[in-house]
């Protein structure tokens, strides 16, 4: 069958304050849809990989309207889902003869609520998609109903069918690579300025799930029955070599903590140093699972950075959002991973159920007193299928503005917050953070190519802005 795989179009101010954007855009591959591409590929389909980050929406149904596929996949995230809704509707009147499905975090969070919200949208892929998009193809190919096959909302009539959920894949390693070769030009798809040293970069994951129980985290797997799913490491290195020969020249990895199996992590690193892969890398951890003899084996290995998981500059709230760490774990992390010649990058979060103004100010001051190296400053966002979430009455109230879910909008205030304190703490933050003299003078003695001082100019034009403008990140009012 032909398909078309679809992230609607989208500007970084849609996320972004348009005067900090440029220091802080990202783009993603997309390793949810390029896995299922692999599996639609190997089964012989047709597939177009259509990416809205690059693509105006006309651009898009111009495509479709020639290709005439007959499966449409829409990836949709919380803040796109109204984008991804207008695209299903505006294919459909262009091109009736496709069948359209949604997947993604919004689309598995909310499942059949996706069918009520929109009558142009056919299905619901409702978990790890690999093996679902294929058997659903295969029976849309023989004109079969869809009734049965595990992970899939779908429409019959009038009626809305739930069938029952996929099992998680546990045997990672029979999954194939991402169908990179459908991204285009590979040098488009870069992390924010200042979190990567080398073009092109390309993302790896070298497992799924998570056995933490943070209330702010979305997972599949909302009981945690299977813990995290490893690749093993033979076939993560497989797929670095294969990124290599295929031009890139840095990954990032974007397990939430690398380091979740500390002997795996050390083995990856030991192997990419041994086998003499040349390429520079980024990792997340968190802080309770690294050490100095892991950081330094990062480091000897080609790592260059490493995202540690900080949180707020209280224990109080960490508890709150079972972080499961301590203060003074990440001192030691953020300290040892320093030490070992890897640059830190610290998120904090404000918005906390329970906390208060004064907390947040207590946040700001552990941020400079720990002095990452890079440090950023969210909103708490209370995405559909977390804890959070569900149990929103008991934390506080939330935006029932979709697009406020960026972790740059105000999604989420506790009872003991307002929404305009919230904004204020982050832009507080930003300017104590990056204004700090000793800070500066650091980062200008850590300047070492042109893309360092390309970075720092985007940061510098984005901490003038801070300044000069006062309510940089405040929104209208959207709180129910």
């Amino acid at each position: 069958m032909k398909c078309a795989l679809i992230i609607p179009s989208w500007v970084p101010e849609d996320i972004f304050s348009t005067k900090t954007a440029g220091s802080q855009i990202n783009y993603w591959q997309p390793l949810g849809t390029l896995y299922v591409a692999s599996s639609l590929l190997k089964e012989g389909h047709d597939v177009r990989f259509l990416n809205g980050a690059f693509m105006k929406h006309t651009e898009i149904l111009k495509d479709v309207s020639i290709y005439k596929p007959e499966f449409i996949g829409i990836y949709s995230t919380t803040f796109g889902w109204n984008r991804a809704v207008q695209t299903a509707s505006d294919i459909k009147s262009i091109h009736k003869g496709g069948f359209i499905a949604v997947g993604g975090p919004y689309p598995i969070a909310v499942q059949e609520k996706c069918l009520e919200d929109s009558t142009d949208i056919d299905s619901v892929v409702t978990g790890e998609g690999e093996r679902t998009v294929v058997e659903m193809l295969d029976r849309l190919s023989q004109g079969k109903s869809l009734a049965g096959v595990e992970g899939v909302v779908f429409r019959q009539g009038q009626e809305i069918i739930k069938n029952p959920p996929r099992p998680l894949i546990t045997d990672l390693d029979s999954l194939l690579f991402p169908a990179r070769e459908l991204l285009g030009d590979a040098k488009d798809y870069i992390p924010p300025p200042a979190t990567y040293k080398r073009k092109p970069v390309a993302v790896i994951m070298t497992a799924r799930g998570c056995n933490r129980r943070c209330i702010f985290c979305f997972q599949i797997d909302k009981k945690r029955k299977s813990g995290i799913r490893y690749r093993s490491v033979e076939n993560v290195i497989q797929e670095i070599e294969l990124c290599l020969k295929q031009g890139y020249r840095e990954i990032k990895f974007i397990d939430d903590t690398l380091a979740a199996d500390y002997d795996r992590a050390l083995q990856i690193a030991k192997e990419i140093k041994q086998r003499k892969l040349n390429f520079t890398w980024f990792a997340s951890a968190c802080v309770h699972q690294v050490d100095k003899p892991l950081l330094r084996a990062f480091k000897d290995a080609g790592c260059w950075a490493i995202l540690l998981g900080a949180e707020s500059g209280v224990q109080k709230n960490l508890n709150t959002i079972r972080k499961g760490i301590t203060l003074e774990q990440t001192r030691n992390a953020v300290k040892e991973a320093q030490e070992a010649g890897l640059t830190v990058y610290t998120p904090f979060i404000f918005g906390i159920p329970g906390e208060t103004f004064e907390e947040g100010l207590k946040t700001i001051e552990f941020a400079c007193t720990i002095n990452p190296d890079i440090a950023n400053f969210h909103a708490l966002t209370p995405f559909p299928g977390t804890e959070l979430y569900d149990n929103i009455e008991n934390y506080g109230s939330m935006s029932f503005d979709l697009t406020d879910f960026t972790y740059q909008g105000v999604a989420f205030i506790p009872h003991t917050m307002k929404r305009e304190e919230i904004a204020e703490l982050r832009q507080i933050a930003f300017k104590r953070f990056y204004s700090r003299p000793g800070y500066i003078l650091r980062r200008i003695c850590m300047l070492r190519n042109v893309n360092d001082i390309k970075a720092a100019a985007q940061g510098f034009m984005s901490l003038l802005w801070l300044w000069l403008k006062k309510d940089i990140f405040r929104r209208g009012e959207g709180i129910s």
